[in-house]
C-alpha cells in the first residue's frame, strides 16, 4: 500500500501551471474597497511587507517602520497594531484583535492568527507593587513590564483571549477562546483553555505539517 505522503507528493507533481496560481487568486478574490491599494501599503513605510498582503481601511496601523509583515496576510476591519512587530506568512488577525509590541516585540511565526477580540501584550502595567498606571501619569511613577511574546508556527489564539508578556507559544500550541495565559511557555502541539489556560488535549502534528508541505509547495516557499 503506496504512503499517503507517497500520494501527496505525486499528486503536487501533476498540478497545473494554473493551479500554482491558486494562492494568490484566492488572496485576490476577498479583496475588495475596504482594503488598501498596495501603493496605499507601500506609503505606510513598513520595515517590511510581502505579497498578497490585504489590510482593512477600517483598522489600525501605529508605528509601522516597527512592524514586518510576510507574505499571505490579512488584516481585518478594527484590528489594531502598534509597537514593535513581526507577522510570518499566512497570518490571519481577525476584527478587533489587537497586538500591543511595546518594546520587546511580538512575533507571529508562518500560519499563526488571532481570532475576533483576541488581544496580545508584550507591554503591560504591573497592578500589584503601588505603581500607578496608565499613559497619563509620568514613567517614574509606573512599572510596566516589557517581555517579548513570540507565538512559533502554526499557533492559533481564539476568540476574545488575552495574552500577556512574556508568554512563548511553542510550534502547534493554540490557546482557545476567552482564555488567558499570562507569561507561560505553552508546550508544543497542545491545545490550551481557560483562566487561567489548562491544557486540554494534543494536536495532531502530522496532518497539519502535510498539509503545510502541500501548501508550501503551491506556493514555492514559505516565509520570506
Amino acid at each position: 500500500m503506496k504512503s499517503k505522503s507517497f500520494i501527496s507528493q505525486k499528486h503536487l507533481k501533476e498540478i497545473s501551471k494554473q493551479e500554482i496560481n491558486t494562492i494568490n487568486n484566492l488572496m485576490q478574490s476577498q479583496y475588495n474597497k475596504s482594503h488598501y491599494t498596495q501603493t496605499e501599503l507601500k506609503s505606510f513605510g513598513f520595515k517590511s511587507l510581502g505579497q498578497n498582503v490585504l489590510i482593512s481601511c477600517y483598522s489600525r496601523i501605529y508605528t509601522p517602520h516597527k512592524i514586518s509583515i510576510g507574505d499571505n496576510v490579512r488584516i481585518d476591519d478594527f484590528a489594531i497594531l502598534s509597537g514593535k512587530i513581526t507577522l510570518g506568512s499566512f497570518v490571519h488577525i481577525a476584527n478587533f484583535a489587537s497586538i500591543t509590541g511595546g518594546i520587546e516585540g511580538v512575533e507571529l511565526g508562518d500560519f499563526c492568527g488571532l481570532s475576533s477580540y483576541a488581544k496580545i501584550y508584550a507591554s503591560s502595567d504591573n497592578f500589584y507593587n503601588g505603581s500607578l498606571v496608565g499613559p497619563c501619569v509620568l514613567e517614574e511613577f509606573r512599572a510596566v513590564i516589557h517581555k517579548k511574546v513570540k507565538l512559533t508556527r502554526h499557533c492559533h489564539i481564539g476568540s476574545h483571549s488575552l495574552v500577556l508578556p512574556g508568554s512563548h507559544f511553542e510550534m502547534g500550541a493554540t490557546l482557545g477562546a476567552m482564555s488567558l495565559n499570562m507569561g507561560r511557555k505553552l508546550k508544543e502541539w497542545s491545545y490550551y483553555f481557560g483562566n487561567p489556560a489548562k491544557k486540554i488535549y494534543d494536536i495532531d502534528s502530522n496532518k497539519v505539517l502535510e498539509k503545510e508541505a502541500q501548501i508550501l509547495s503551491l506556493w514555492g516557499g514559505g516565509s520570506h
